[in-house]
């Protein structure tokens, strides 16, 4: 299991774009693809919107592979 942080200067983070600057995501698609079949985790709870707004606190995970927001 992989545990990283990112960096974010703004307020928030779309859901699907941090899964792709973080690399969970390789693609845009692939996150749409992971978002959509509930594989993604937002704080411990599984996630399908890919507009969720992710802010500094938040820990996403995809696969036992984790990023916290700070």
């Amino acid at each position: 299991m992989a545990d990283s942080r990112i960096s974010i200067t703004t307020e928030f983070i779309k859901l699907d774009a941090l899964l792709k600057f973080s690399g969970l995501a390789e693609t845009g698609g692939e996150a749409k693809i992971l978002i959509q079949n509930g594989e993604v985790l937002v704080n411990g709870e599984v996630c399908t919107m890919r507009g969720k707004k992710i802010r500094s606190g938040d820990k996403v995970s995809v696969f036992g592979d984790e990023v916290t927001v700070v």
